[in-house]
């Protein structure tokens, strides 16, 4: 997850904002795909972490990664069995707050042609959630596979 945080500054240099938060996204797929995994405190140093990279004020990330967090523990008190459909709106309107919150507190003028450009991001970052839960499925079938043979 922190190489996850510090890989979009390295990927791509565009005008726009285009590569999604793969650090948000892992962060959402770990705790919507393995619900126990993460405590609800995991936020504050991991979203300290990603503060650090992401080029946003800091404490942005240390807000909005416990913040979802304690949103998805809300959600997992009422809905204990989901499907997979649900946990993508969940996580789909969560990146959609990330976004648009550090949109707004970013320091710059909000205007209607800079929320335009953020839409790709957007959308692109929704879509990819699928991928990445997927990624982090067969992490954690690679996290339980026993590597020793008993004798």
């Amino acid at each position: 997850m922190l190489a996850a945080s510090i890989l979009p500054v390295f990927l791509i240099a565009v005008a726009l904002p285009m590569m999604p938060p793969l650090g948000f996204l892992l962060l959402l797929g770990w705790r919507l795909v393995r619900p126990g995994l993460l405590p609800v405190w995991a936020g504050l140093p991991l979203g300290m972490f990603d503060d650090l990279f992401n080029g946003q004020p800091f404490g942005f990330g240390v807000f909005s990664w416990s913040l979802a967090l304690i949103a998805i523990e809300i959600i997992e008190t009422r809905l204990p069995w989901r499907s997979f459909w649900q946990d993508w709106f969940t996580a789909g309107i969560l990146i959609a707050a990330y976004l648009v919150g550090g949109w707004i507190l970013s320091g710059a003028t909000p205007t209607i042609h800079s929320f335009i450009s953020l839409v790709p991001q957007l959308l692109f970052s929704i879509l990819a959630f699928p991928i990445v839960a997927r990624v982090v499925a067969r992490l954690d079938r690679l996290r339980l596979t026993r590597w020793m043979r008993t004798q």
